[in-house]
C-alpha cells in the first residue's frame, strides 16, 4: 500500500543510486537520521548487524563523501533569509564558487526559473543580514539584483527529513532507550538568542563532524567531558543545536530537488505548514516575509514527480496558491559542506555568523 501523502509511481533507483548505496547503507543512515550520535552498540542491532559492521559502514559512506553527520544552530539562535540571485550567465558558475566560501552563506543552489542563485544565508541580526544581502552579495561583479525573504517560522527543515530505509522494529529498538541527538519537527519562532564562547566553540566542532566523542570535543573546546555532556544535552534539547545526517541525494535515489514559493490566507497558515511538514518529501518548509508567505522545497524522484505532488497539494490543500516554483540544477553547498555534481560532499566551510 503506499504511503499516505506519498507521490505515486517511484521509478527504479538508478544503477549508479545502485552501486553508491546498499539497502543496509540506507537503513544505516536512516538510524542516524533518527539518532545521529546513537552509539554503535545501539545503532547495529537496529539495521541487523553487529556494531564494528555499523561503524566500518559508515566509515566507508563518509570517506566516500557518501553521507555525513554534521551540527549547525537551530533557528532560535539565528537569524535567517533565502536569497534569490539573478546573475549575468556567464558569471553563474564563478559567483557560486565565490559565495559558498562564505560562511554565513550555509547552503546554495544553481537553479532553473526566474533567478539563477538560491542562496540560504545566516546573520546574527537585521542589520547586518541587510548588509550581507546589499553588499557583500549585491556589489558582486556579475550580480544583476536580490531578492530577500526572511525566515519566520520553521514548520520543517532537513534534519528532520528521513530516507525511510530502516525497519518498524528496527527504529523501535533505536528510540526505546532514548536518543542522544536526534530532534523532532516543532513549529519554531525564528528569534535571534545570544551564544556565548563556549557555544561557539562547540558548535563549530561538532559542525565538522556530528558524530565526534565527548573526549575529543572536550579537548577542541578546552572545557570538561563532563561539561561538554552536559551543555550539549541541554543544546540539543533546547534545538539551540540541531543535528543533521545527510546524504548525496541524487546517489540515493532523490535526483529532483524543487522549491516553491506560495501564498496562503494568514489564518491558515499556520497548520498548513505543520501540516505539509509531515509529508515524506518536505526537506523545507518556513513561512516567510514578502508576498508569497511560504516557502517549502522537496526532493523528488524524478521531475515527473512535480505534477503529482502539485495534484496532491490541490487536493489537500484548498487555500493553498502556489505562485513560483524553481528546479535545482547543482547543489554546491548544503549546510557549510561543499557538493560535487553528484551530491558528494568534498569540503567543508564552518557555518559562521
Amino acid at each position: 500500500m503506499q504511503e499516505t501523502g506519498s507521490l505515486p509511481h517511484a521509478p527504479q533507483e538508478s544503477a549508479a543510486a545502485r552501486a553508491a548505496f546498499e539497502e543496509a547503507d540506507l537503513a544505516l543512515i536512516d538510524a542516524l537520521q533518527t539518532d545521529p550520535r546513537a552509539p554503535w552498540s545501539r545503532v547495529g542491532p537496529a539495521v541487523g548487524v553487529d556494531a564494528t559492521t555499523a561503524a566500518r559502514r559508515w566509515a566507508r559512506l563518509e570517506r566516500e563523501g557518501l553521507a555525513w553527520v554534521t551540527a549547525y544552530a537551530g533557528p532560535a539562535t539565528t537569524t535567517v533569509a533565502y536569497v534569490e540571485v539573478t546573475c549575468r550567465p556567464s558569471r553563474v558558475e564563478e559567483l557560486a564558487a565565490r559565495l559558498v566560501a562564505l560562511p554565513w552563506v550555509f547552503s546554495a543552489e544553481l537553479v532553473v526559473g526566474d533567478y539563477d542563485l538560491f542562496l540560504s544565508i545566516a546573520a546574527p541580526d537585521l542589520p547586518a543580514l541587510g548588509r550581507r544581502v546589499t553588499e557583500d552579495i549585491g556589489r558582486l561583479p556579475g550580480v544583476r539584483g536580490t531578492r530577500s525573504r526572511l525566515s519566520m517560522r520553521l514548520y520543517q527543515e532537513g534534519s528532520n527529513w528521513k530516507v525511510r530505509a530502516l525497519e518498524p522494529a528496527g527504529r523501535a529498538r533505536l528510540t526505546a532507550q532514548g536518543t542522544t541527538g536526534a530532534v523532532t519537527g516543532s513549529t519554531t519562532p525564528c528569534a535571534f538568542l545570544p551564544r556565548d564562547d563556549v557555544d561557539l566553540k562547540l558548535l563549530l566542532a561538532l559542525g565538522a563532524n556530528g558524530r565526534a566523542g565527548y573526549a575529543e570535543l572536550a579537548e577542541r573546546v578546552g572545557i570538561s567531558e563532563s561539561t561538554v555532556r552536559r551543555r550539549l544535552a541541554r543544546e540539543l534539547r533546547d534545538r539551540e543545536i540541531l543535528l543533521r545526517c545527510d546524504l548525496a541525494q541524487q546517489l540515493a535515489g532523490w535526483p529532483a530537488l524543487a522549491t516553491y514559493r506560495a501564498r496562503v490566507p494568514h489564518g491558515e497558515l499556520d497548520a498548513t505548514g505543520a501540516a505539509l511538514a509531515r509529508l515524506p518529501q518536505m526537506r523545507l518548509c518556513t513561512s516567510v516575509t514578502g508576498s508569497c508567505n511560504l516557502l517549502f522545497s522537496v526532493w523528488l524522484r524524478d521531475l515527473d514527480g512535480m505534477a503529482a505532488l502539485e495534484s496532491l497539494l490541490d487536493d489537500r490543500f484548498p487555500h493553498l496558491r502556489i505562485e513560483d516554483r524553481t528546479v535545482t540544477l547543482r547543489t554546491a553547498k548544503r549546510m557549510g559542506r561543499l557538493l560535487d555534481d553528484d551530491g558528494r560532499a568534498r569540503g567543508y566551510v564552518p557555518v559562521g555568523l
